[in-house]
């Protein structure tokens, strides 16, 4: 046994120099390999590499995934009106440039956070302070979006970073114009809905006025049709009584008389002032109408 105990001694030193000179590069990782305190080497692709062991080379990682910077308090900006706005903002970023990232920061990834968080700050002011609040809230907010991240991706290139994404996620006003700026907004939404109101007056005015002057031209097309028709019909009408006439002039005669007398003794407490021996009497006693009309065959009347 000791005899194997200087060999297994030797294994195990063998094997742990070994282990220090093999190290795995993730795909979230980029791996700087240094060398007597320089960088000798930057690997940034995933796999099983070999390097001299401590303290000849030692590696540092750095996180290459995408990271996101969101202000914990909206920032106060100013605007060309000279109005606080607040405005919550979100930052999407990652590691360029390994090397130079940590000449810049290190292997700190807080002090990287810090310096963005300013140079976005002051990004937000030069694109903030020369528009009015309608344009920031509304108008123009893709067009300052865009500014912030051009500038932001500019300044932080040479610090090895990369800058995807500028969203502005929240604009709202500070609590001293807040109610100045409702009120403001509630009259001009008043102004419209007057104007509105005024204008659909109007179209409903002008909307009757064309309604009543369709249904007079209706109604006086209706009835001039109507009296025209009432004129095709009374000339029927009459030649069917011509007809009627002339085939049988004695009915016809006795058809009228009767007519007469259900127009004539039609209502109760009517009064007929005419002489029993009239001809309107004669077919009252003989409906041939041919007999004499005396005072004895004259009607009782109401």
């Amino acid at each position: 046994m000791q005899r194997f105990f200087p060999a297994l001694v030797g294994l195990v030193i063998l094997l742990a120099v070994l282990t220090s000179c093999v190290f795995v590069v993730r795909e979230r990782d980029a791996v700087l390999v240094f060398a007597l305190g320089e960088v000798r080497k930057t690997i940034t692709e995933p796999g099983l590499y070999f390097k001299l062991p401590p303290p000849f080379q030692t590696v540092t990682r750095l996180d290459k995934r995408l990271q996101t910077i969101e202000t914990n308090d909206p920032e106060r900006i100013q605007t060309a009106e000279k109005k606080n706005l607040l405005i919550d903002s979100f930052v999407k970023w990652r590691i360029d440039d390994p090397r130079l990232f940590y000449v810049t920061f290190g292997a700190n990834d807080r002090a990287a956070v810090e310096r963005l968080q300013a140079q976005i700050r002051d990004a937000l002011n030069a694109s903030v302070n020369i528009r009015t609040v309608k344009e920031v809230v509304s108008t123009e907010r893709d067009t300052i979006m865009r500014e912030i991240l051009n500038n932001v991706q500019g300044r932080a290139t040479p610090l090895g970073v990369e800058v995807v994404d500028v969203r502005l996620r929240r604009i709202e006003f500070a609590p001293e114009i807040s109610e100045s700026v409702y009120r403001r907004m509630e009259a001009e939404r008043k102004q419209e809905a007057n104007r509105l109101r005024a204008t659909g007056a109007a179209d409903g005015e002008r909307i009757r006025a064309q309604a009543d002057r369709q249904r007079q031209e209706m109604l006086a097309e209706a009835y001039a049709k109507a009296h025209a028709i009432m004129g095709e019909g009374e000339g029927v009408a009459a030649g069917i009584y011509a007809e009627a006439y002339g085939r049988n002039p004695d009915f016809y005669a006795f058809y009228q008389s009767l007519e007469s007398y259900r127009a004539s003794f039609g209502g109760q407490g009517d009064t007929l002032v005419i002489s029993p021996q009239s001809d309107f009497f004669r077919f009252w006693g003989d409906p041939s109408g041919r007999a004499e009309q005396g005072p004895a065959a004259a009607p009782a009347l109401p």
